[in-house]
């Protein structure tokens, strides 16, 4: 496993490309006022976790 940072050029072109774009805040007014579009919320991903593929590509970006 990797951690980089990307740009977010880069980051979209990554989600457009399958990887999973997850807001990490732990608070739904947080994730409503910093999403971006296709991202889900940092409570969403810890439900969709198990069931995630182990090579699945994950960005997490914080405002």
């Amino acid at each position: 496993m990797a951690v980089t940072s990307l740009a977010p050029p880069a980051a979209h072109g990554r989600q457009q490309a399958g990887a999973l774009l997850v807001c990490a805040y732990d608070s739904n007014e947080q994730f409503e006022a910093n999403r971006l579009a296709g991202a889900i919320s940092l409570q969403r991903f810890r439900e969709m976790l198990p069931g995630l593929e182990k090579n699945r590509e994950i960005i997490f970006y914080c405002a």
